[in-house]
């Protein structure tokens, strides 16, 4: 990045009070450079993202046979990616990396596994370069959610209203999905059942997921909590909104804990 960037933790721990374009953090309807590329990106996103293709990614992606390289190889790939479906940032992921990395060591000086954790969580990203076959940003970055069972209105972008006439019409771009109107998927609980767990429900796939299938298959060290949080980290709906936890067993429900702090 041309400077060392560990003798600037003040500058890294930073917290801005207001993203890059000057709005306040996550505000998906105010108008803003990025707004409607943002929305188009999950219209897209809902449309694609299906039992069917979750499936077929996890099972591509978890044979782990495209690249082998260490972290900060890993990491030093991010200066080429940018993520579309992010309201706040425009830059590279690297910088997301580094400064979530300093603010969590500056708060919790004495937990290592989530300094690593927060340095490692976005890793996945890199599923869009060619490398790891270049996978369109719906199906690397944006919000997660599960698929297989009804998609929650607290999604973001679950909505888009139009207005004709004087008349509001509220539109789902999940409609475009195939398991929007199959029964087998569309209830609260779909193919899942009560307390089941996390670790059993499929997640729309993207960097969280790959991120989680290349730690587990290289036997990563890092406890159930360093896990949780690389998988659900972008997932909102549960964290911000406290959606499905009706699918939540009792680890789950320890490590959101540490979920809700990292976040």
């Amino acid at each position: 990045m041309g400077m060392n960037w560990c003798s600037m933790e003040d500058l890294w721990c930073r917290v801005p009070t207001t993203n890059a374009f000057g709005h306040t953090f996550r505000d998906y309807d105010v108008h803003s450079e990025r707004r409607d590329g943002v929305e188009e990106f999950y219209r897209i996103q809902h449309i694609n993202q299906s039992v069917d293709f979750v499936k077929r990614m996890r099972e591509e992606y978890g044979k782990l046979d495209k690249v082998e390289m260490s972290i900060w190889e890993c990491c030093e790939l991010l200066n080429e990616v940018v993520d579309e479906s992010d309201p706040d940032l425009d830059g590279p992921q690297i910088e997301h990396l580094l400064q979530t990395a300093e603010a969590i060591r500056k708060d919790y000086p004495k937990e290592g596994w989530l300094h690593l954790t927060a340095l490692i969580h976005d890793l996945g990203k890199v599923l869009h370069l060619p490398a790891f076959g270049e996978l369109p940003q719906w199906a690397v970055v944006g919000d997660t959610f599960p698929v297989g069972c009804a998609f929650d209105e607290s999604i973001v972008h679950h909505k888009v209203y139009l207005s004709v006439t004087f008349v509001g019409l509220s539109l789902q771009h999940f409609q475009g999905n195939p398991d929007y109107s199959n029964p087998a998927y569309n209830t609260e609980y779909g193919i899942y059942s009560e307390g089941c767990g996390l670790n059993n429900v499929l997640m729309s796939w993207g960097h969280d997921d790959y991120m989680y299938l290349v730690a587990k298959g290289n036997n990563s060290t890092l406890p159930s909590a360093g896990l949780f949080i690389i998988r659900y980290h972008s997932f909102y709906a549960l964290h911000r909104a406290g959606a499905y936890k009706h699918l939540m067993n009792e680890e789950d429900i320890k490590n959101l804990k540490w979920l809700k702090v990292f976040k």
